[in-house]
């Protein structure tokens, strides 16, 4: 089994990069199941029922969430619905939505699990116990099974990677924006990645306006974040590829697009990043 996942796409110019590359890496990879952490895809703060609808016919298979999937009051009125949506497993019982959810293809099906860190984020369930309980359920139909864990620091990512070595397909980590160069297969078949990275304002400071960020390093004083609508675009992510019997992990991979990195196809082609950089020097 053939998996592209996108990590957080920040604000409209993250979903247009989306818009745009999604195309061509469907058409590199040919994977089976598309998944993209949606939880900054409103103006960097949660998400809308008109983005989530946008994300489906764009070609997504199924949204990830993280701790900005309440920003927007916007979930409140769909998210019932939503049923290729799904935020952290761990939040407390009786919060709206579903933290799992199991995707047919063909014959197969990949299970996919989102959940939440602690370390210097709120304090919620246990991750690690909510995934031992959530894999009881879900290894009974499938052993193919991708976890978003949405957490802060590498410590907690590597520490569920070597946790559920063995027992998933693939640990991809999100939150931190900023994608890690540590895609591995760990001994027992888990694919593993620190942090997929953002999709968003190249030129930015974790998709948010660098000018902001700097002053409030400069000033200490509260700022409001601004998510950058216009400029360089940025699209990272990863490629993963699954033994449909065993559920190991065969291949994974770093998926990063940008103006210095550019992916193959009219858009990011090779030639027009050198007409770009040829026209900046003369």
């Amino acid at each position: 089994m053939k998996v592209l996942f996108i990590g957080d796409v920040v604000g409209s110019i993250g979903r247009q990069m989306l818009q745009d590359t999604l195309p061509q890496l469907k058409k590199h990879y040919r994977p089976q199941v598309t998944i993209v952490n949606g939880e900054n895809a409103a103006g960097g703060r949660g998400i809308t029922e008109k983005i989530y609808k946008e994300f489906l016919q764009t070609g997504v298979d199924v949204i990830t969430m993280g701790n900005h999937t309440w920003d927007n009051r916007d979930i409140f009125e769909f998210i019932g619905t939503a049923n290729k949506m799904i935020r952290p497993a761990n939040f407390p019982e009786g919060t709206p939505g579903i933290g799992w959810t199991i995707i047919k293809v063909n014959q197969l099906k990949l299970a996919v699990v989102n959940l939440h860190g602690r370390v210097f984020m709120n304090s919620l369930d246990d991750p690690f116990r909510k995934a031992d309980d959530i894999l009881e359920q879900v290894r009974k139909e499938t052993n193919c099974i991708f976890v978003d864990f949405h957490a802060e620091t590498t410590s907690e990512k590597q520490a569920m990677g070597w946790y559920l070595d063995g027992r998933v397909s693939a640990v991809v980590g999100t939150h931190t924006h900023v994608q890690t160069n540590d895609a591995r297969i760990l001994p027992d078949g888990t694919g593993y990645l620190t942090d997929a990275g953002m999709t968003g304002a190249y030129d930015s400071i974790l998709g948010v306006e660098k000018e902001i960020i700097i002053q409030k390093f400069l000033t200490q004083l509260p700022i409001r974040h601004e998510v950058p609508e216009k400029g360089r675009k940025l699209l990272s992510g990863c490629y993963v590829e699954i033994n449909d019997q065993t559920g190991k992990c065969v291949k994974i991979e770093n998926i990063v697009i940008n103006e210095d990195r550019p992916f193959g196809g009219e858009f990011y082609s090779p030639k027009n990043y050198l007409s770009k950089v040829q026209q900046k020097l003369n």
